[in-house]
Parts: C-alpha cells; sequence; structure tokens
C-alpha cells in the first residue's frame, strides 16, 4: 500500500506559541530533527504521534493533520462560524 502525504500546521503552531523545534520535541517525546522532517512534511507521523499533538496544541488532530493540503487557520476559524450561524 502506497503512504499519503500527510499535510500539518505544526510549524504555525509552534511559531504561534513561541517555541523552538528542540522545545517542542522535548514536550512531545521525539528527536528535534523529526519536527522538522515533519514540518516539511517529509515524515508522516504515527498515530500516536499524532495523537501526542493533539494533546500538546488542545486541538482536534484534523486542525493539525490532513490528506489534502490545509488552509490559513483564519479561514478555517471564519467558516466554523459560518457554519454555527446557518
Amino acid at each position: 500500500m502506497k503512504s499519503r502525504k500527510i499535510f500539518n500546521r505544526i510549524a504555525v503552531l509552534r511559531q504561534e506559541r513561541n517555541i523552538s523545534r528542540k522545545e517542542l520535541a522535548e514536550k512531545i517525546g521525539v528527536n528535534f530533527q523529526t519536527i522538522g522532517y515533519l514540518e516539511r512534511e517529509e515524515y508522516n507521523p504515527s498515530l500516536d504521534l499524532a495523537f501526542s499533538f493533539s494533546e500538546y496544541f488542545h486541538l482536534p488532530v484534523e486542525m493539525i493533520f490532513s490528506v489534502e493540503p490545509l488552509k490559513p487557520l483564519s479561514e478555517e476559524l471564519k467558516q466554523l462560524k459560518g457554519e454555527r450561524h446557518e
């Protein structure tokens, strides 16, 4: 079975929180190089690792990872607000 490319928002979320790759890696429990590979989308996370990011950032997994290119978070939030008002 061919592996699908997994897109992510790790770099954006890390920058919003003003933490380094090394700091995030320590919190998640991986090597800091793994964070770089993930941010460059050169490596797909395991399910366990995806949930670790979800728990750390307090966001649903699908807000961090996707099999389709992710929209900017501002667009996602606008869409969510629009759905609530319908």
